[in-house]
């Protein structure tokens, strides 16, 4: 009995999936090639494994003659029949000729064809295991490091790849540490075998985490619009719900928000933001950045751009760490984002009408002087305090600030903005 190989046979069934009829066959394949070399001049040589024994059997075929002229070729009828008894002259019957040394020159010649053989084996075991399942959660352990940071993943059968790519520079793992991951996909490797790729990176992972814990996502009530992240540090998605009495970012956050915590502890406190999903671009970024106030709104549809405007304090808030905040905003929206201080929009509109007075002044026009009757959109009673407050021609307003004018009683600093924009609008 051959126990290296049955030992083989076993381990190979037991630990990688792959069925001994399957080895056996790449394994005869492989000999075959070998005893041919082996034995020179022998015609159709064929290899045959026991599989419960392991024990190899080499046989050449050969014709049945009366004299025999080439032994590697030809067998006598009286040897013939000692394996046939029915076998006649001219027949062709399979010799046993195993050589005595041929396990030991038969396995180092098929050494590298048998691994290939085999490899192909795995491949076809891990495209059948684990092809269905991309996009799934998988869980395994930290088997060992390759190339820097990159991570070898025991899936039990087979192992998995996590590359260093494929997971947050904030995280770091040690060897037998459990790991949850998203089956990537499966490739073909430059060898001929297969690799299962993880991530832990891609917005994927972070969607999966919620199918998992959000029942509501699970049965397609609540639908994750578009997910965007920077691993690590945060993800925003955009939720709605096809059911009205079901409210997506409440089902998502979860009682006393258990169910988002769980997923930030998986993600190792990275922040999520789950944002209520509007069509309009200007709305959704408006729910992106509650409670933030955005404090002028411009949409540029030729070079798909808006521009905002929020106050001074709260710039900081709303572009982010290294302009993350900003910058997931946008993907999540789908325009680019251009975000301004209000002090610095006030500095710039100053200027621009400094401009318009100047270039106006050059012309001669004393419109700015004017007493103005009224304005478009001002309930006149708002107007008459106005004025009685100081405020009477067009160069009394271009000159003022929102904040100036908000002074004023019954004047908020909204209406204080429109007031001034709609002066600045007839200027122009």
């Amino acid at each position: 009995m051959n126990k290296e190989l049955i030992a083989i046979f076993e381990y190979l069934e037991r630990e990688k999936g792959i069925k001994r009829e399957v080895v056996i066959s790449a394994i005869e394949e492989s000999l075959q090639a070998a005893a041919r070399k082996s034995i020179r001049g022998a015609s159709n040589v064929t290899v045959a494994i026991n599989p419960k024994t392991g024990s190899i059997d080499v046989y050449s075929e050969k014709e049945i003659v009366e004299e025999i002229e080439v032994p590697t070729l030809e067998i006598g009828l009286e040897e013939a029949r000692k394996i046939d008894p029915e076998c006649e002259l001219g027949q062709f019957i399979d010799v046993l000729v195993t050589p005595e040394d041929f396990g030991r020159i038969a396995a180092q010649k098929a050494r590298q064809i048998i691994t290939r053989k085999l490899r192909s084996a795995e491949r076809d075991v891990i495209y059948e295991e684990y092809r269905h399942r991309i996009g799934e959660l998988i869980s395994g352990t930290v088997k060992r490091f390759i190339k820097g940071s990159s991570l070898i993943v025991d899936l039990g059968k087979v192992e998995a790849i996590l590359p260093m790519r494929n997971y947050p520079r904030t995280e770091s793992y040690q060897v037998g540490e459990k790991v949850l991951a998203l089956l990537f996909d499966v490739v073909d490797t430059e060898n001929g075998g297969a690799e299962v790729i993880l991530t832990r990176s891609d917005p994927a992972f972070v969607k999966a985490l919620l199918s998992h814990e959000v029942p509501e996502i699970e049965d397609n009530t609540v639908v994750i619009d578009k997910i965007v992240r920077e691993a690590g540090y945060r993800t925003k998605l955009s939720v709605r719900s096809e059911n009205p009495k079901v409210d997506p970012v409440g089902a998502c956050v979860g009682m006393r928000g258990n169910r988002v915590k769980n997923i930030v502890r998986e993600l190792n406190n990275e922040k999520i933001d789950i944002i209520p999903f509007s069509s309009d671009p200007v709305e959704l970024l408006q729910n992106a950045l509650a409670p933030i106030e955005i404090r002028k709104i411009s949409v540029n549809e030729d070079e798909n751009i808006i521009s905002i405007v929020v106050d001074d304090d709260n710039f900081a808030a709303a572009i982010g760490k290294r302009g993350m905040n900003a910058r997931l905003n946008s993907q999540l929206i789908g325009w680019g984002l251009e975000v301004q201080r209000m002090s610095e929009y006030q500095s710039a509109m100053v200027k621009q009408h400094d401009d318009m007075e100047k270039e106006k002044e050059k012309e001669g026009s004393g419109d700015l002087d004017e007493e103005l009757e009224g304005i478009e959109g001002i309930n006149p009673f708002i107007f008459q305090t106005i004025v009685e407050h100081g405020f009477k021609t067009m160069r009394d307003f271009l000159r003022a600030s929102p904040e100036k004018l908000s002074a004023i009683p019954g004047i908020s600093v909204e209406l204080a903005d429109k007031i001034l924009e709609k002066i600045r609008n007839k200027r122009i």
